[in-house]
């Protein structure tokens, strides 16, 4: 009977074929078994899109008259009453005018003091001095000539050998003496104020013109008036109240026209111009929207309690004396508008790095990774400018936050 030589298996061998197997089977079963993954998805449609900045911001009159008082007094009486409206020249309060009557009563002496001093020192002094003066001259006047009459006779008696040499000299002497008293004296009427004393003199009587205007100023501010139509919206003092100078008295303004002093963070200043559209909101009227627009921008940052900020002024287009000054309000400048464009869920954009951005569009139940161009992006959705088509549909995200959207995973869309 012939032999056949027959070969056995290697048991590692026989092993690992059944292990294969085994994961083959396994690998075939899970395709044929596994679920989709569930997704949420959006359609990329055309819309308008608008980006905007919200911020807090005071409102203040843009022609507003703060009365203040122009020196310490009591108030006498207050003739108006807040919310009154009032026309230009209205009477608003009275101040006790006996300190600012004994100011100017005191200025007016000043003055006709100065003036007196200048007067007399262009006459060459006082009415009095110049009497005295001319009394002076005149004496001089006779002493010299007596002087000179005598030498005069004196030399005719020498002549005649009458008079000796010395008392001609001695007479010669005292006319000397008698001419420069007269010129003194002369000097004295023509002469007697220098051009620094006149100067001195000029610029008293212009201090003394100066006080007298600044008393009557402040007599005439006794009566304050209103310089312009508007409505009284602040009153902070009482009548029999004791004010210091420069405090303020009360507020006219036209609240037709206000407008808000906004406060910008930093990194937003770059992206507001003037012109652009504001809306306003006010907690106290909350049912009522004011609209506006930016009339300047912020020229430089300041700090504002711990924010680092530019001061924007914003000018509100239809206020009607609803919107009162200090109050607190939020505005919204609109800074970004496109009309009719593609947009998507802000949430369906992933960026890689610093440059890539990208969507995962739905394909046949599959997600693609898809590079996509974006535009304007606001707080819930993204301009694309490129790379979707308005018959695109991009995934969200997966309704099991554990699980991470990939390229070529399987889906299942929800709503």
């Amino acid at each position: 009977m012939p032999t056949t030589d027959t070969r056995r298996l290697n048991p590692f061998m026989l092993l690992g074929i059944l292990l294969g197997a085994l994961v083959l089977i396994v690998v075939l079963v899970r395709s044929f078994t596994r679920e989709d993954v569930e997704v949420r998805a959006a359609a990329v449609t055309r819309q308008n899109l608008v980006k905007s900045v919200p911020t807090n911001g005071k409102v203040e009159p843009i022609n507003n008259f703060a009365a203040r008082a122009e020196a310490p007094g009591i108030i006498e009486s207050i003739d108006v009453k807040v919310g009154q409206k009032v026309k230009p020249g209205s009477l608003l309060l009275r101040m006790d005018g006996s300190d600012a009557l004994a100011r100017l009563a005191t200025a007016n002496a000043s003055l006709r003091t100065a003036q007196a001093n200048l007067h007399d020192l262009q006459q060459g002094g006082s009415q009095d001095e110049r009497i005295a003066l001319q009394g002076d001259l005149g004496r001089s006047r006779i002493q010299q000539q007596e002087a000179a009459k005598d030498v005069a006779a004196l030399k005719q008696l020498q002549q005649k050998g009458a008079a000796s040499a010395s008392e001609v000299a001695s007479a010669e002497q005292r006319l000397q003496t008698a001419e420069s008293s007269l010129q003194n004296v002369q000097m004295r009427s023509t002469q007697r104020y220098s051009a620094p004393d006149r100067a001195r003199a000029e610029a008293q009587l212009a201090d003394a013109r100066a006080g007298v205007a600044a008393a009557q100023k402040g007599y005439a501010n006794v009566n304050v008036r209103s310089p312009l139509a508007g409505t009284v919206y602040s009153i902070p003092v009482a009548r029999y109240d004791f004010v210091q100078a420069g405090e303020d008295l009360m507020d006219v303004a036209d609240l037709n026209k206000i407008q808000i002093r906004a406060y910008f963070d930093e990194p937003e200043i770059g992206n507001l111009a003037v012109g652009q559209a504001v809306q306003i909101l006010w907690e106290g009227k909350p049912d009522r929207v004011w609209h506006g627009h930016v009339s300047r921008v912020p020229t430089t940052v300041i700090a504002y309690g711990t924010r680092s900020v530019g001061e924007c002024i914003i000018a509100v287009d239809d206020a009607k004396e609803d919107l009162l000054p200090n109050t607190n309000v939020t505005v919204t400048v609109t800074t970004q508008q496109r009309f009719n464009v593609l947009s998507i869920p802000r949430e369906a954009l992933h960026t890689e790095g610093s440059a890539r951005d990208f969507v995962y569009r739905v394909v046949h139940n599959k997600l693609v990774v898809t590079p996509v161009q974006v535009g304007v992006v606001n707080l819930t959705r993204v301009e694309i400018t490129g790379g979707l088509t308005d018959k695109d549909t991009v995934a969200l995200g997966a309704t099991n936050s554990n699980r991470d959207l990939s390229n070529g995973l399987a889906v299942k869309v929800v709503e």
